[in-house]
């Protein structure tokens, strides 16, 4: 039997972890030992021999990284990546992937690389090396996946603000008088444009018991929502 693995202790080399990993091998022998290693780490393990149905298992069960071989039978290992990394799906189209490759050339490492894996494992596989490697992904999507939630709750916020700001516009632009007053022999105009979408300034007129036409500006300190809230609760007059 061909040397699969190094000697190293499997309780040394590996962490307990939850993680779903898919193994893809043609090669009966190398699936059993690397799902033996996997499932001792504590690792949940699939697998399966050919490209055809990595894809039907990775699309129906999203597994958290893929272990893939890059000779496979039919679809091969670059061919499976390609129809994964354009999955419409993010959650599928960025599965970590790690190669297995049996050649150790520069070569072959960059041919794993161009076709779209995240890191690649030399057989023989050492356990350490490939231990290693698979916490890196899983890490990786792990912050990943973290930013991406940052990113929703910015968004979520952003959209927030967005509808208290134009309520706020709405309201401010409902004090603003639709137009000046008339007075016989003047010709009034005003222009009122914030620099932002709300501003703490505000204007208007009121006409005198005696006649007289009293107009007023409110220069506000400071800007946005906050400031045109105060200058529309407390104007003058």
């Amino acid at each position: 039997m061909a040397k699969h693995f190094s000697s190293e202790s499997k309780e040394e080399m590996w962490k307990t972890s939850r993680a779903q990993i898919l193994v893809v091998d043609d090669d009966a022998v190398s699936r059993k030992i690397l799902a033996q290693l996997l499932a001792s780490a504590g690792y949940e393990c699939r697998e399966c021999e050919d490209g055809t149905e990595a894809l039907e298992l990775m699309r129906a069960q999203q597994p958290s990284l893929l272990l893939l071989d890059f000779e496979l039978p039919g679809l091969n290992g670059a061919e499976v990546l390609k129809s994964l990394r354009s999955d419409s799906d993010p959650a599928i189209a960025q599965i970590p992937t790690i190669m297995l490759t049996g050649h150790g050339s520069e070569e072959s490492e960059v041919r794993c690389l161009q076709s779209g894996a995240d890191d690649f494992v030399t057989k023989p596989v050492n356990a350490a090396v490939l231990r290693a490697r698979i916490e890196t992904q899983l890490r990786l999507r792990s912050m990943r996946r973290q930013l991406e939630r940052q990113n929703d709750e910015l968004e979520e916020w952003r959209r927030n603000l967005e509808r208290d700001l134009a309520a706020a516009q709405l309201t401010q632009q409902s004090l603003i008088p639709q137009k000046p007053p008339t007075i016989a022999g003047w010709e009034v105009a005003a222009c009122y444009r914030p620099v932002i979408q709300v501003g703490g300034d505000i204007y208007g007129w009121l006409r005198m018991k005696d006649g007289r036409i009293l107009f007023w500006i409110a220069d506000g300190t400071g800007h946005g929502a906050i400031m045109a809230a105060s200058s529309t609760m407390n104007p003058p007059g």
